[in-house]
């Protein structure tokens, strides 16, 4: 990590940041307010998340992220933007949501989560049919789960995965156009420079 990232981490953690337990979350004495709750699996460096959040300070972001450098580059942007509706959660996205209440979350994002392309490993992608319904559950009725990849092969068997539950129904009856409201990384710029299009897929649970 770089020395302003390892100073965002030492100064703000105790302040933003959770670690994922088995313990139930309560989001309302976690950002100190009632609003609704966007979840972020896998935030990355955390510029998505910080963009969206200022952009949409009525509702309240929860990043969950793994790697420990994007953590605390989240943390030094959201100090930076005088982001109070972020909250950073380091661990499994899985073990969290299973602490957070049923229909307790306005939407769950999961931007470019790794494709596992080869076919032995595809048992570990996060969309797949029980952690889409542990993920629906989370929502209220009418929430969104927005999913975005540069895998075709990945979208393809997402959007196959998200027909299949009862309880979400395409909003677009097919991929989405693309979203002013999810920013363009970096990572999506390489992307597409390489001849990878990326692809939406929106659902709202009924």
């Amino acid at each position: 990590m770089s020395g302003r990232q390892t100073d965002a981490l030492d100064r703000l953690w105790s302040r933003y940041g959770l670690d994922v337990s088995d313990a139930s979350v309560d989001l309302a004495q976690l950002f100190g307010r009632r609003a609704p709750v966007v979840l972020e699996i896998g935030s990355g460096m955390g510029d998505s998340t910080a963009a969206m959040a200022a952009a949409d300070p009525g509702r309240d972001y929860l990043a969950v992220e793994v790697h420990t450098p994007g953590i605390a580059n989240l943390l030094d942007l959201v100090e930076r933007g005088d982001l109070d509706n972020v909250r950073i959660a380091r661990g499994d996205a899985l073990d969290l949501v299973r602490g957070l209440p049923e229909g307790a979350l306005a939407a769950v994002h999961v931007y470019f989560p790794d494709p596992w392309p080869k076919a032995r490993h595809h048992k570990r992608r996060i969309i797949q049919p029980a952690h889409v319904a542990l993920l629906r559950s989370r929502l209220a009725p009418g929430g969104t789960l927005h999913c975005a990849t540069d895998w075709a092969e990945y979208a393809e068997a997402m959007r196959e995965t998200l027909d299949a539950d009862p309880e979400l129904v395409d909003a677009y009856g097919g991929f989405a156009p693309r979203p002013a409201h999810r920013p363009v990384t970096k990572f999506e710029r390489r992307a597409i420079t390489a001849g990878r299009p990326v692809a939406d897929l929106i659902y709202r649970r009924r």
